[in-house]
C-alpha cells in the first residue's frame, strides 16, 4: 500500500486528507490487508464458511397455555376495584 494509493481511494471517498493523515493511514491500511491476507492462506475449500463461532438456534420457548389468575385473585391486590375491573384515576388527571 503506498501513499499515491491511500491518496487516490480518498479521493475517490471524496475524503479530504493532510499529509500526515495519508500516512498514517498507509500504514494501517497496509496491515490490515496483509491480515486479510493471512486469513486467505489459512482459508481452504474444505473449511466451511462460518458467521458465528458456534450454531444459533431458536432460543424462544414454547407457547404453552399455563395457569392463570381468577378474576378475583388478580383484583385481590388492587387498591380500588369495581368488583370485575381495576379502578383508576383519568390519564390526564381529570376526573371523570
Amino acid at each position: 500500500m503506498t501513499t499515491e494509493q491511500v491518496a487516490h481511494l480518498a479521493n475517490l471517498a471524496r475524503i479530504n486528507l493532510t499529509t500526515a493523515e495519508i500516512a498514517t493511514m498507509t500504514v494501517e491500511l497496509a496491515a490490515i490487508v496483509e491480515n486479510v491476507a493471512k486469513v486467505t492462506e489459512v482459508a481452504t475449500p474444505d473449511v466451511p464458511a462460518t458467521s458465528h463461532p458456534i450454531p444459533l438456534t431458536n432460543v424462544y420457548r414454547p407457547d404453552v397455555v399455563g395457569e392463570t389468575l381468577t378474576q378475583e385473585q388478580a383484583l385481590s391486590g388492587a387498591p380500588e376495584h369495581d368488583g370485575s375491573r381495576f379502578r383508576v384515576s383519568a390519564i390526564l388527571g381529570e376526573e371523570q
